[in-house]
Order: C-alpha cells, then structure tokens, then sequence
C-alpha cells in the first residue's frame, strides 16, 4: 500500500513538474486577422516597442478568438491579446498598459526563463524524492509520505514565487516603455481596478497573493499607483486618434464576434456614429440581411469615401453577398489605398475570380502574388492564388499555392502531396521548383515527427 501510495505522489508530481516546465499557453482558439485592426496594434505599440529597445518590424500584436480576459507572450516576440481583453477595455490607453507590460516579459525573456524556475522546484522535490524514499523504505510509511507532501509544498511555492516576481518584473517595464514614450499609466491603473474588480466578484482573497502565479490586482495597483503618478506622462492627455480608432475596432470586433441581438442592444440603430454603424454592419451581415447591412456600409462610404477600411467592409458585404461584380470597385481602391495591404488584397483577388471573367484572373494573379509575397500568414491569399493558378491551366502551380497553403495551417499531409505534384510539374531548379522540395522536406520532417509521437 505504502509503495502504490509513494508511486502516485511520484507520479503526481511528476505532472507538476511537467506542466511547470511546459508553462506556456496553449494556442487552441483561432487568430483573428483584420487589417484596419492590426494596424491599430501597430500604430498603438510602436513607440512602446521602440522603448523596449526591439524593433518594431520584428514584433507581432496578435488577437486571438477568446472570451477570457487575458493577454500572454509564449516564445519569440509576439504578444497575444485576447478579445475578451478587448471588449472589457474601453480605451486604446487601457490596451497599450498591457501590452507594455507584455513586451516586458518579452524583453526579459521570460518564457525562456520559466525552466529557470521549474529547475529551482525541481530540486526541491528531487532532494523530498529521495529522503521519503529513504523513510519508507526504513519503515517509516507516514514520515516519508509527510516528507513527500512537504516537498511538494515547497517546490510549488518556490515556482509560482518565481513567476511572482517574473510578472513585478513585467510590471516595472511596462511603467518604464510607458514612461519613455510619453504616454500616460493611467490606462494601466484602470484596467488592473477592472480586474480587481473581476477578483472580487470571483471571490478571490485580498489578503495575499501566496498561491498564485500573479500578484493580487491590489498589490499591483498599490506599487505602480506611486510610480505612475510621479512620471511626468500622468497628467498628459490621451491621444484622440488612437482613442476614436480604438472605439471602431471593439465595434467591429463586437459585431463580428457577438451574437447579433447583443450587438443591436449595445448599438442601437438611433445611433448613427461610425462604431455603431460599423457593428450594425457586420451584425445584419451574420444575420443574413443583406440589404440593412449594406445600408450601413454605404453610410460609412457616404461619409467618408477614401477610407480604405469602409471600402473593404462594403465590398466585402457585396462579395459574400452575391454580388462580385460590384464588390470588385470598392476593394480595389481599398487595396490602392492601403498600399496594397495583404488582408484586403485577398479579399479582392478572391472578388475577381469570383465574377467568373476570365479577363480579370491576370490581375487576380498580381494582386495575389504581391499579397503573399507581402505576408506570410495569408492561408486564404494562397488559396486564392491557387484557384486563379488552376483556372489558367497550371497545375503545378496550382499544387505549389494549395502545398504553402496546407504547410501554413499545419496540414503536413497535404502539403507533402502537392509539393510532389508540383515539383513533377516545374522545370527543375527553377525558383518554384525549389520552393516545392522546401515544402516536400518540412512536410516530410513534420509528419515523421507526428508519427514518432503517435508511437
């Protein structure tokens, strides 16, 4: 009895000590991608990366589908922004704290320093480990499982004190970039006042933050309140651009993501401003009323015609609607807008093949090219370019877009098959050709990896 006992302890902390090592968020919700509101998070963390002494070319604010009010960096230099974060904040200031406080964990490497702190556990509970083992073995059943226990005790204390003082650490940047920049923490104080507030009403004990891999909201308001206050940035008003730019996004999002009566209940349709409209927009949408959503789109346009964003809703409204033809104008003068920004450049390639004129698949052709050419997330772009590719009668191309597509969304089983389509169709050693065997050895790599797991 004593020795199964031992054997679960052993191998419950076994679990500990895994999860300890292997503590970065799992990444099951979907990213959200929109290119009005990636440039918002661009435009907002610019002069906060540059504070962090990174390169803001190198650094990615990416959303991800999630109710959950919560933010994370898990390797590399991204930070993950959840949209229950955005829809709980209610202004741009409140998001840049976070993500300042963010991009101090990045700047600290702190996910690569989390098996720091899983070793310093460890060994406390390699040392428990062997003198329990010592006490049953001697006889001593229940000294060795108290002396398991305690071990267990102190190594997850020392861990989660460790990420404690990680996350003071995150804390203090995040005041500095803030500082640096020139923009106010008052953002910061508020949105940790909300999550208090969630603290409360989840009933979690004030008293201390013992247990916990956060310190309580209150002791981080408490520290960074004084420090806040005496940077010359507190008193500095708040950026209207950013501020009126942020209400359209938590609108759009809230129109994309909510259910379409919520979204009417909290955009009522006596409200004729832009964020409203646009939540309205894409509320009708979703709920297949063509006509009431391109009223509202059309409004947008209405008001302000060179806005590349307002275009693309429109178009795309028309496009998912039936009507590629005369989706076709509006996206392309969003995409001449813009620069020709990727997202939208999908949307409107994906219009041209849409009108079934075989005249418009060269330039569905250029416009996919440089879309993907430009951004290396597109899966949608490639797709695209693949019709357009089959659509011409070439195949090997076609099978070299649906292989880039397939290896971007982590389908190596059907990114190897294409790749070797493709390959058998392309002159050899030619630029694409290359490109195919690329794809065959990932692919290759990755499905030997997956069926080395499944063993």
């Amino acid at each position: 009895m004593a020795i199964f006992t031992f054997r679960r302890i052993r191998a419950a902390f076994a679990v500990f000590l895994a999860c300890a090592l292997s503590i970065q968020p799992v990444m099951a919700q979907s990213i959200l991608r929109d290119a009005e509101t990636e440039a918002f998070f661009d435009e907002i963390s610019e002069p906060l990366i540059r504070a962090a002494g990174l390169d803001p070319n190198n650094v990615d604010i990416v959303l991800i589908n999630d109710k959950s009010i919560n933010a994370f960096v898990a390797g590399g230099q991204i930070v993950y922004l959840h949209s229950g974060l955005i829809d709980a904040a209610t202004s741009a200031n409140e998001v840049q704290g976070v993500i300042a406080h963010e991009l101090g964990h990045v700047e600290g490497g702190h996910v690569i320093r989390y098996a720091d702190g899983a070793s310093a556990a460890g060994r406390i509970s390699i040392a428990t480990l062997i003198l329990a083992a010592a006490a049953i073995a001697a006889g001593a059943g229940e000294a060795g499982m108290g002396i398991m226990a305690a071990g267990q005790q102190a190594a997850l204390g020392k861990f989660l004190a460790f990420s404690r003082a990680q996350e003071g650490t995150a804390d203090a940047s995040g005041a500095r970039y803030l500082s640096a920049a020139g923009i106010t923490g008052k953002g910061s104080i508020n949105f940790f006042k909300k999550l208090q507030n969630f603290e409360f009403r989840l009933g979690i004990p004030q008293e201390d933050s013992y247990g916990r891999t956060h310190p309580l909201s209150g002791e981080r308001i408490s520290v960074l309140e004084d420090t806040y206050s005496a940077d010359p940035a507190w008193t500095k008003p708040l950026n209207q651009k950013w501020e009126s730019d942020f209400k359209r996004i938590k609108a759009k999002l809230t129109g994309y993501l909510s259910e379409p009566k919520a979204t009417m209940r909290d955009y009522p349709e006596s409200d004729s401003g832009v964020p409203a409209r646009y939540a309205r927009a894409y509320a009708w949408h979703k709920s297949a009323y063509p006509q009431k959503a391109l009223a509202e789109s059309s409004a947008l346009v209405s008001s302000a015609p060179d806005d590349p964003y307002f275009l693309e809703l429109h178009g795309q409204i028309l496009l998912e609607s039936g009507n590629p033809k005369d989706a076709v104008a509006p996206l392309r003068r969003a995409v001449q807008l813009t620069g020709n920004q990727p997202l939208i450049a999908g949307i409107f390639g994906h219009a041209l093949v849409a009108t079934e004129d075989k005249s418009n698949l060269e330039e569905a052709a250029t416009v996919l090219k440089a879309a993907v050419a430009k951004d290396n997330r597109n899966p949608f772009a490639w797709y695209q370019l693949g019709v357009v590719y089959e659509q011409q009668g070439d195949t090997a191309r076609a099978a070299l877009a649906s292989a880039e597509r397939y290896l971007m969304e982590g389908a190596p089983q059907f990114a190897l098959p294409n790749a070797q389509t493709a390959m058998a169709g392309l002159p050899e050693y030619s630029s694409d050709w290359i490109r195919a065997q690329d794809i065959n050895l990932v692919a290759e790599a990755q499905l030997s990896k997956l069926n080395k797991k499944r063993r």
